[in-house]
Protein backbone atom coordinates (compact mmCIF):
# COMPACT_ATOMS: atom_id res chain seq x y z
CA UNK A 1 0.00 0.00 0.00
CA UNK A 2 3.03 2.27 -0.44
CA UNK A 3 1.63 3.92 -3.59
CA UNK A 4 -1.65 4.61 -1.82
CA UNK A 5 0.19 6.02 1.19
CA UNK A 6 2.02 8.45 -1.12
CA UNK A 7 -1.34 9.57 -2.56
CA UNK A 8 -2.65 10.13 0.98
CA UNK A 9 0.42 12.20 1.93
CA UNK A 10 -0.09 14.39 -1.16
CA UNK A 11 -3.78 14.67 -0.28
CA UNK A 12 -2.91 15.98 3.19
CA UNK A 13 -0.72 18.69 1.65
CA UNK A 14 -3.64 19.65 -0.59
CA UNK A 15 -5.94 19.76 2.45
CA UNK A 16 -3.77 22.47 3.97
CA UNK A 17 -3.26 24.56 0.83
CA UNK A 18 -6.63 26.39 0.84
CA UNK A 19 -6.95 26.79 4.63
CA UNK A 20 -4.90 29.96 4.98
CA UNK A 21 -5.60 31.55 1.58
CA UNK A 22 -8.49 33.80 2.61
CA UNK A 23 -6.56 35.35 5.49
CA UNK A 24 -3.59 36.01 3.18
CA UNK A 25 -5.58 37.52 0.32
CA UNK A 26 -8.44 39.31 2.11
CA UNK A 27 -6.59 42.61 2.81
CA UNK A 28 -6.46 43.06 -0.97
CA UNK A 29 -9.71 41.28 -1.86
CA UNK A 30 -12.14 43.34 0.22
CA UNK A 31 -10.92 46.63 -1.24
CA UNK A 32 -11.14 45.36 -4.81
CA UNK A 33 -14.57 43.83 -4.17
CA UNK A 34 -15.78 47.03 -2.40
CA UNK A 35 -17.11 45.20 0.67
CA UNK A 36 -16.46 45.78 4.40
CA UNK A 37 -13.45 44.02 5.88
CA UNK A 38 -15.81 42.12 8.18
CA UNK A 39 -17.27 40.19 5.23
CA UNK A 40 -14.39 37.75 5.50
CA UNK A 41 -16.23 36.37 8.50
CA UNK A 42 -19.26 35.60 6.33
CA UNK A 43 -17.19 33.56 3.89
CA UNK A 44 -15.38 31.82 6.72
CA UNK A 45 -18.65 30.87 8.42
CA UNK A 46 -20.11 29.43 5.20
CA UNK A 47 -17.01 27.32 4.64
CA UNK A 48 -17.04 26.17 8.25
CA UNK A 49 -20.76 25.33 8.15
CA UNK A 50 -20.24 23.27 4.99
CA UNK A 51 -17.34 21.47 6.63
CA UNK A 52 -19.40 20.62 9.71
CA UNK A 53 -22.33 19.35 7.61
CA UNK A 54 -20.15 17.15 5.40
CA UNK A 55 -18.33 15.79 8.45
CA UNK A 56 -21.67 14.72 9.95
CA UNK A 57 -22.61 13.02 6.66
CA UNK A 58 -19.20 11.50 5.93
CA UNK A 59 -19.87 8.06 7.45
CA UNK A 60 -23.02 7.58 5.36
CA UNK A 61 -21.26 8.73 2.18
CA UNK A 62 -18.22 6.53 2.76
CA UNK A 63 -20.39 3.52 3.64
CA UNK A 64 -22.22 3.90 0.32
CA UNK A 65 -19.49 5.01 -2.08
CA UNK A 66 -16.18 4.04 -0.45
CA UNK A 67 -13.24 6.10 0.78
CA UNK A 68 -11.58 6.50 -2.62
CA UNK A 69 -14.61 7.89 -4.43
CA UNK A 70 -15.54 10.22 -1.56
CA UNK A 71 -11.97 11.55 -1.51
CA UNK A 72 -11.98 12.01 -5.29
CA UNK A 73 -15.29 13.90 -5.37
CA UNK A 74 -14.39 15.99 -2.32
CA UNK A 75 -11.06 17.15 -3.77
CA UNK A 76 -12.80 17.85 -7.09
CA UNK A 77 -15.30 20.07 -5.25
CA UNK A 78 -12.51 22.05 -3.59
CA UNK A 79 -10.67 22.41 -6.91
CA UNK A 80 -13.81 23.76 -8.62
CA UNK A 81 -14.48 26.09 -5.68
CA UNK A 82 -10.94 27.49 -5.67
CA UNK A 83 -10.95 28.10 -9.42
CA UNK A 84 -14.39 29.68 -8.97
CA UNK A 85 -12.93 32.02 -6.35
CA UNK A 86 -10.19 32.94 -8.81
CA UNK A 87 -12.67 33.70 -11.60
CA UNK A 88 -14.88 35.85 -9.36
CA UNK A 89 -14.77 39.62 -9.44
CA UNK A 90 -17.60 40.39 -7.03
CA UNK A 91 -18.56 39.19 -3.56
CA UNK A 92 -21.79 37.31 -4.38
CA UNK A 93 -20.15 34.51 -6.42
CA UNK A 94 -17.71 33.94 -3.57
CA UNK A 95 -20.65 33.10 -1.30
CA UNK A 96 -21.74 30.32 -3.66
CA UNK A 97 -18.25 28.89 -4.20
CA UNK A 98 -17.66 28.87 -0.44
CA UNK A 99 -20.31 26.14 -0.15
CA UNK A 100 -18.48 23.40 -2.15
CA UNK A 101 -15.21 24.52 -0.59
CA UNK A 102 -16.54 23.67 2.87
CA UNK A 103 -18.45 20.55 1.85
CA UNK A 104 -15.43 19.08 0.10
CA UNK A 105 -13.04 19.76 2.97
CA UNK A 106 -15.13 18.05 5.66
CA UNK A 107 -15.73 14.75 3.87
CA UNK A 108 -12.17 14.23 2.69
CA UNK A 109 -10.76 15.10 6.12
CA UNK A 110 -12.94 12.55 7.91
CA UNK A 111 -12.42 9.91 5.21
CA UNK A 112 -8.62 10.11 5.14
CA UNK A 113 -8.21 10.32 8.90
CA UNK A 114 -10.29 7.20 9.49
CA UNK A 115 -8.57 5.32 6.67
CA UNK A 116 -5.14 6.08 8.12
CA UNK A 117 -6.28 5.28 11.68
CA UNK A 118 -7.44 1.85 10.50
CA UNK A 119 -4.58 0.91 8.18
CA UNK A 120 -1.39 2.68 9.25
CA UNK A 121 0.69 3.15 12.35
CA UNK A 122 0.51 6.22 14.59
CA UNK A 123 3.71 7.66 13.11
CA UNK A 124 1.98 8.14 9.76
CA UNK A 125 -0.94 9.96 11.37
CA UNK A 126 1.51 12.43 12.95
CA UNK A 127 3.55 12.86 9.78
CA UNK A 128 0.45 13.28 7.64
CA UNK A 129 -0.77 16.13 9.83
CA UNK A 130 2.72 17.60 9.61
CA UNK A 131 2.28 17.53 5.83
CA UNK A 132 -1.00 19.39 6.30
CA UNK A 133 1.14 22.09 7.93
CA UNK A 134 3.36 22.11 4.84
CA UNK A 135 0.30 22.79 2.72
CA UNK A 136 -1.02 25.47 5.08
CA UNK A 137 2.40 27.17 4.95
CA UNK A 138 2.78 26.86 1.17
CA UNK A 139 -0.66 28.33 0.36
CA UNK A 140 0.18 31.87 1.61
CA UNK A 141 3.58 31.69 -0.14
CA UNK A 142 1.86 31.03 -3.48
CA UNK A 143 -0.69 33.75 -2.77
CA UNK A 144 2.00 36.27 -1.79
CA UNK A 145 3.82 35.55 -5.08
CA UNK A 146 0.74 36.61 -7.03
CA UNK A 147 -0.08 39.52 -4.72
CA UNK A 148 3.38 40.89 -5.51
CA UNK A 149 2.30 40.95 -9.15
CA UNK A 150 -0.23 43.82 -9.06
CA UNK A 151 -2.28 42.29 -6.22
CA UNK A 152 -3.47 39.45 -8.46
CA UNK A 153 -5.25 37.40 -5.81
CA UNK A 154 -7.39 35.78 -8.51
CA UNK A 155 -4.39 33.97 -9.95
CA UNK A 156 -3.39 32.88 -6.45
CA UNK A 157 -6.69 31.02 -6.08
CA UNK A 158 -6.56 29.67 -9.63
CA UNK A 159 -3.03 28.34 -9.09
CA UNK A 160 -4.08 26.43 -5.96
CA UNK A 161 -7.17 25.21 -7.83
CA UNK A 162 -4.99 23.87 -10.66
CA UNK A 163 -2.77 22.06 -8.15
CA UNK A 164 -5.89 20.49 -6.64
CA UNK A 165 -7.01 19.49 -10.16
CA UNK A 166 -3.80 17.54 -10.71
CA UNK A 167 -4.52 15.72 -7.46
CA UNK A 168 -8.00 14.89 -8.76
CA UNK A 169 -6.40 13.23 -11.80
CA UNK A 170 -4.01 11.30 -9.53
CA UNK A 171 -6.93 10.17 -7.38
CA UNK A 172 -8.83 8.97 -10.45
CA UNK A 173 -5.93 6.70 -11.39
CA UNK A 174 -5.55 5.54 -7.78
CA UNK A 175 -9.15 4.29 -7.41
CA UNK A 176 -8.14 0.62 -7.96
CA UNK A 177 -5.71 0.96 -5.03
CA UNK A 178 -8.53 2.09 -2.75
CA UNK A 179 -10.80 -0.67 -4.02
CA UNK A 180 -8.17 -3.30 -3.28
CA UNK A 181 -7.59 -2.03 0.26
CA UNK A 182 -9.25 -3.68 3.23
CA UNK A 183 -11.65 -0.90 4.06
CA UNK A 184 -14.50 0.02 1.80
CA UNK A 185 -18.23 0.06 2.16
CA UNK A 186 -18.42 -3.68 2.82
CA UNK A 187 -16.46 -3.31 6.04
CA UNK A 188 -13.08 -4.12 7.57
CA UNK A 189 -11.43 -7.40 8.29
CA UNK A 190 -10.81 -8.29 11.91
CA UNK A 191 -8.19 -10.67 13.27
CA UNK A 192 -10.45 -13.66 12.59
CA UNK A 193 -10.73 -12.69 8.90
CA UNK A 194 -14.39 -11.84 9.39
CA UNK A 195 -16.04 -8.68 8.16
CA UNK A 196 -17.02 -5.93 10.57
CA UNK A 197 -19.89 -3.95 9.03
CA UNK A 198 -19.34 -0.21 9.05
CA UNK A 199 -22.17 1.13 11.21
CA UNK A 200 -23.64 4.50 10.30
CA UNK A 201 -25.10 6.07 13.44
CA UNK A 202 -27.09 9.22 14.05
CA UNK A 203 -25.90 11.82 16.54
CA UNK A 204 -28.32 10.64 19.29
CA UNK A 205 -27.01 7.08 18.83
CA UNK A 206 -23.43 8.36 19.00
CA UNK A 207 -24.20 10.07 22.30
CA UNK A 208 -25.29 6.72 23.73
CA UNK A 209 -21.87 5.13 23.15
CA UNK A 210 -19.77 5.01 26.33
CA UNK A 211 -17.14 7.77 26.41
CA UNK A 212 -18.41 9.29 23.13
CA UNK A 213 -19.49 12.59 24.71
CA UNK A 214 -16.10 13.01 26.35
CA UNK A 215 -14.34 12.22 23.06
CA UNK A 216 -16.37 14.89 21.29
CA UNK A 217 -15.61 17.35 24.08
CA UNK A 218 -11.91 16.55 23.67
CA UNK A 219 -11.96 17.39 19.95
CA UNK A 220 -14.01 20.53 20.57
CA UNK A 221 -11.69 21.80 23.31
CA UNK A 222 -8.47 20.91 21.46
CA UNK A 223 -9.39 22.80 18.28
CA UNK A 224 -10.76 25.66 20.38
CA UNK A 225 -7.39 25.90 22.11
CA UNK A 226 -5.30 25.61 18.95
CA UNK A 227 -7.23 28.16 16.90
CA UNK A 228 -7.80 30.65 19.74
CA UNK A 229 -4.07 30.67 20.44
CA UNK A 230 -3.16 31.27 16.80
CA UNK A 231 -5.75 33.99 16.25
CA UNK A 232 -5.34 36.06 19.42
CA UNK A 233 -1.77 35.73 20.67
CA UNK A 234 -0.59 38.48 18.31
CA UNK A 235 -3.19 40.95 19.60
CA UNK A 236 -2.36 39.94 23.17
CA UNK A 237 1.35 40.65 22.62
CA UNK A 238 0.69 44.00 20.91
CA UNK A 239 -1.87 45.29 23.42
CA UNK A 240 -0.37 43.99 26.67
CA UNK A 241 3.36 44.23 25.93
CA UNK A 242 3.60 46.89 23.24
CA UNK A 243 5.46 44.79 20.68
CA UNK A 244 5.15 45.73 17.00
CA UNK A 245 2.64 43.96 14.77
CA UNK A 246 5.51 42.55 12.69
CA UNK A 247 7.10 40.94 15.74
CA UNK A 248 3.73 39.63 16.91
CA UNK A 249 3.13 38.06 13.47
CA UNK A 250 6.54 36.41 13.63
CA UNK A 251 5.76 34.99 17.07
CA UNK A 252 2.50 33.57 15.70
CA UNK A 253 4.46 31.84 12.94
CA UNK A 254 6.71 30.35 15.62
CA UNK A 255 3.62 28.80 17.18
CA UNK A 256 2.53 27.13 13.94
CA UNK A 257 6.08 26.10 13.15
CA UNK A 258 6.15 24.41 16.56
CA UNK A 259 3.05 22.41 15.66
CA UNK A 260 4.44 21.39 12.26
CA UNK A 261 7.87 20.37 13.58
CA UNK A 262 6.32 18.78 16.65
CA UNK A 263 4.14 16.51 14.53
CA UNK A 264 7.14 15.41 12.52
CA UNK A 265 8.99 14.55 15.74
CA UNK A 266 5.88 12.92 17.21
CA UNK A 267 5.95 10.43 14.36
CA UNK A 268 9.25 9.09 15.69
CA UNK A 269 8.06 9.28 19.31
CA UNK A 270 4.97 7.22 18.46
CA UNK A 271 7.20 4.23 17.81
CA UNK A 272 8.05 4.20 21.51
CA UNK A 273 5.04 5.85 23.16
CA UNK A 274 1.34 5.01 22.94
CA UNK A 275 -1.27 7.50 21.74
CA UNK A 276 -2.42 8.04 25.33
CA UNK A 277 1.13 8.76 26.49
CA UNK A 278 1.72 11.19 23.63
CA UNK A 279 -1.46 13.06 24.54
CA UNK A 280 -0.24 13.40 28.15
CA UNK A 281 3.19 14.59 27.00
CA UNK A 282 1.53 17.14 24.73
CA UNK A 283 -0.73 18.41 27.51
CA UNK A 284 2.30 18.83 29.75
CA UNK A 285 3.92 21.06 27.13
CA UNK A 286 0.74 23.11 26.80
CA UNK A 287 0.38 23.65 30.54
CA UNK A 288 4.05 24.64 30.91
CA UNK A 289 3.79 27.07 27.96
CA UNK A 290 0.62 28.74 29.25
CA UNK A 291 2.01 28.96 32.79
CA UNK A 292 5.13 30.64 31.43
CA UNK A 293 3.00 33.29 29.69
CA UNK A 294 0.97 33.89 32.87
CA UNK A 295 4.03 34.39 35.08
CA UNK A 296 5.28 38.00 35.63
CA UNK A 297 8.37 37.61 33.43
CA UNK A 298 9.88 39.77 30.65
CA UNK A 299 8.32 39.71 27.19
CA UNK A 300 10.62 36.90 25.97
CA UNK A 301 8.27 34.55 27.81
CA UNK A 302 5.68 34.83 25.00
CA UNK A 303 7.67 33.32 22.08
CA UNK A 304 9.11 30.64 24.37
CA UNK A 305 5.70 29.86 25.83
CA UNK A 306 4.19 29.80 22.33
CA UNK A 307 6.85 27.36 21.16
CA UNK A 308 6.01 25.03 24.05
CA UNK A 309 2.27 25.32 23.40
CA UNK A 310 2.82 24.56 19.71
CA UNK A 311 5.04 21.56 20.44
CA UNK A 312 2.50 20.42 23.03
CA UNK A 313 -0.40 20.69 20.59
CA UNK A 314 1.49 18.70 17.95
CA UNK A 315 0.84 15.09 19.03
CA UNK A 316 -2.61 15.53 20.60
CA UNK A 317 -4.90 15.84 17.57
CA UNK A 318 -3.27 13.04 15.48
CA UNK A 319 -3.12 10.76 18.53
CA UNK A 320 -6.80 11.29 19.35
CA UNK A 321 -7.68 10.52 15.74
CA UNK A 322 -5.49 7.43 15.56
CA UNK A 323 -6.92 5.87 18.71
CA UNK A 324 -10.54 6.25 17.56
CA UNK A 325 -10.93 2.71 16.10
CA UNK A 326 -9.02 1.27 19.04
CA UNK A 327 -11.42 2.79 21.56
CA UNK A 328 -14.74 2.56 19.74
CA UNK A 329 -14.12 -0.39 17.41
CA UNK A 330 -13.55 -0.53 13.67
CA UNK A 331 -17.23 -0.80 12.84
CA UNK A 332 -18.00 2.45 14.69
CA UNK A 333 -14.83 4.33 13.82
CA UNK A 334 -16.09 6.06 10.67
CA UNK A 335 -19.24 7.36 12.34
CA UNK A 336 -17.21 8.51 15.34
CA UNK A 337 -14.54 10.05 13.10
CA UNK A 338 -17.05 12.14 11.18
CA UNK A 339 -18.80 13.40 14.31
CA UNK A 340 -15.45 14.09 15.99
CA UNK A 341 -14.31 16.14 13.01
CA UNK A 342 -17.59 18.06 13.08
CA UNK A 343 -17.15 18.96 16.76
CA UNK A 344 -13.54 19.91 16.06
CA UNK A 345 -14.69 22.33 13.37
CA UNK A 346 -17.41 23.71 15.63
CA UNK A 347 -14.77 24.47 18.26
CA UNK A 348 -12.40 26.10 15.79
CA UNK A 349 -15.23 28.14 14.26
CA UNK A 350 -17.01 29.51 17.31
CA UNK A 351 -14.55 29.61 20.23
CA UNK A 352 -12.07 32.16 18.78
CA UNK A 353 -14.90 34.68 18.14
CA UNK A 354 -16.19 33.94 21.64
CA UNK A 355 -12.87 35.01 23.11
CA UNK A 356 -12.98 38.07 20.85
CA UNK A 357 -16.23 39.01 22.59
CA UNK A 358 -14.57 38.43 25.99
CA UNK A 359 -11.54 40.51 24.98
CA UNK A 360 -13.69 43.38 23.77
CA UNK A 361 -15.95 43.57 26.82
CA UNK A 362 -13.62 42.47 29.63
CA UNK A 363 -10.05 42.64 28.38
CA UNK A 364 -7.55 40.77 26.23
CA UNK A 365 -5.36 40.25 29.30
CA UNK A 366 -7.59 37.22 30.04
CA UNK A 367 -6.09 35.46 27.01
CA UNK A 368 -3.73 33.04 28.86
CA UNK A 369 -6.39 32.26 31.48
CA UNK A 370 -8.90 31.46 28.73
CA UNK A 371 -6.34 29.07 27.21
CA UNK A 372 -5.74 27.55 30.63
CA UNK A 373 -9.46 26.87 31.01
CA UNK A 374 -9.57 25.14 27.61
CA UNK A 375 -6.48 23.10 28.52
CA UNK A 376 -8.11 21.86 31.72
CA UNK A 377 -11.26 20.87 29.80
CA UNK A 378 -9.08 19.02 27.29
CA UNK A 379 -7.19 17.28 30.10
CA UNK A 380 -10.41 16.19 31.80
CA UNK A 381 -11.95 14.91 28.55
CA UNK A 382 -8.89 12.96 27.36
CA UNK A 383 -8.31 11.42 30.78
CA UNK A 384 -11.94 10.31 30.97
CA UNK A 385 -11.79 8.74 27.49
CA UNK A 386 -8.51 6.91 28.10
CA UNK A 387 -9.46 5.52 31.52
CA UNK A 388 -11.63 2.47 32.09
CA UNK A 389 -12.39 2.02 28.41
CA UNK A 390 -12.30 -1.22 26.46
CA UNK A 391 -9.73 -1.11 23.69
CA UNK A 392 -10.91 -2.84 20.50
CA UNK A 393 -8.42 -4.79 18.46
Amino acid sequence: MLALLIIIYISFISLGLPDSLLGSAWPVMYEELSVPVSHAGILSMIVSLGTVVSSFLSAKLIERFGTGRVTLVSVAMTAIALIGFGLSHSFIPLLFFAIPLGLGAGSVDAALNNFVALHYKAKHMNWLHSFWGVGATTGPVIMSFWLAKKNNWNMGYITIGIIQSFLVIALMFSLPLWNNSQIEKKGTQNKDNKKDDIKVLSLPKIFQIPKAKMALLAFFSYCSLELTTGLWVGSYAVNNYGVSSEVAAFWTSIYYLGITIGRFLSGFMSVRFSNTKLIKIGLSGIFIGITLIVLPLPVWKIPIGLSLIGLGCAPIYPSMLHQTPRIFGKELSQSMMGIQMAFAYIGSTFTPPLFGFVAEHIGISLFPFFLLMLAFVLFFATETVSSKVFVHE
